[in-house]
C-alpha cells in the first residue's frame, strides 16, 4: 500500500446491529489497532483519536468505533447499564477486529487493541476470546477488573496506563495485574487524572502505546501482498 486511506465504514455485527467505525490507514502500515471507548463516550472521543493520530504517525492503521447503536446510546443515557454490559461490548469489538482481517490495507495485519476506561476490560475480554488472534493491548485510565475471569486467559501482552492522581483506578489496576498471566506492564503518569487532561500527559500515553504495540506487533509476519 502506497497512500493513505481513510473511510466511514458499517460492521454488521448481528442482523439489525451495525457498528459504525472510522478506519485509517497510513502508507506501510505494520499493524492494526482497534479502540474500544469508555463509558458515555464513543469514537468521536477526542482523547482516542489523538492518541489514535500519534499511533498512525507510527506506521499503525486505526480502527474507531462506536459500541452501541444511537438507540442503544440513547437507552443508555437514561439506565447507565450498556456501558458495563462488558460481554456485550467485547463481542462487538471481536467482531469489528475480525472484519479488519480481510479489508483492503490491512488485511492480515497484526492486531492490538486500545482501551480506555470501561473499553478496557471490554477489549481484555476480547483479547482473552482471541488469544491466537491478538498481538497486544494497552489500556488508558482503565477497569481491566471489570473483564473478571477473563484476565486469566489473556495471552497478548498488556499495558496499564493510570495517572498518578487517579488513586482508585491504580489500585484496580495493580489488583487485576496480578491476575493477568500474559507479560504485563504499569505505567503510572507523574500528575495526571483519570481523563490524562493535564499539559503532557495524553502525549506521555500516545508515546508509550506506540512502544508498546510497535514491540509486540511489529515482528515479521505473513501478509498477503495484495492487500
Amino acid at each position: 500500500m502506497t497512500t493513505e486511506v481513510t473511510r466511514a465504514v458499517e460492521i454488521e455485527h448481528v442482523p439489525g446491529v451495525v457498528i459504525a467505525g472510522d478506519l485509517h490507514v497510513p502508507a506501510g502500515a505494520f499493524g492494526t489497532v482497534v479502540f474500544a471507548h469508555g463509558s458515555g463516550s464513543s469514537r468521536h472521543s477526542p482523547r482516542n483519536r489523538m492518541v489514535a493520530a500519534r499511533l498512525r504517525d507510527r506506521g499503525l492503521a486505526t480502527l474507531l468505533i462506536d459500541l452501541l447503536t444511537n438507540d442503544e446510546e440513547r437507552e443508555d443515557a437514561r439506565t447507565g447499564h450498556l456501558r458495563f454490559d462488558i460481554g456485550l461490548l467485547a463481542d462487538r469489538l471481536a467482531t469489528a477486529a475480525t472484519w479488519t482481517q480481510d479489508q483492503p490495507g490491512v488485511r492480515g495485519l497484526p492486531l492490538g487493541y486500545f482501551g480506555a476506561s470501561t473499553g478496557a476490560g471490554a477489549a481484555l475480554v476480547a483479547a482473552a476470546w482471541q488469544p491466537a488472534g491478538v498481538g497486544a493491548v494497552v489500556s488508558r485510565g482503565g477497569r481491566p477488573d471489570l473483564a473478571g475471569d477473563d484476565l486469566g486467559r489473556v495471552e497478548a501482552p498488556t499495558l496499564l496506563i493510570v495517572g498518578a492522581r487517579d488513586d482508585v483506578v491504580i489500585g484496580m489496576n495493580r489488583e487485576a495485574a496480578q491476575r493477568l498471566r500474559a507479560p504485563w506492564r504499569l505505567e503510572i503518569i507523574d500528575g495526571a487524572t483519570h481523563l490524562f487532561e493535564e499539559p503532557g500527559a495524553l502525549e506521555r500515553v500516545a508515546s508509550l502505546a506506540g512502544d508498546w504495540f510497535h514491540e509486540h506487533l511489529a515482528a515479521p509476519c505473513s501478509v498477503d501482498e495484495t492487500r
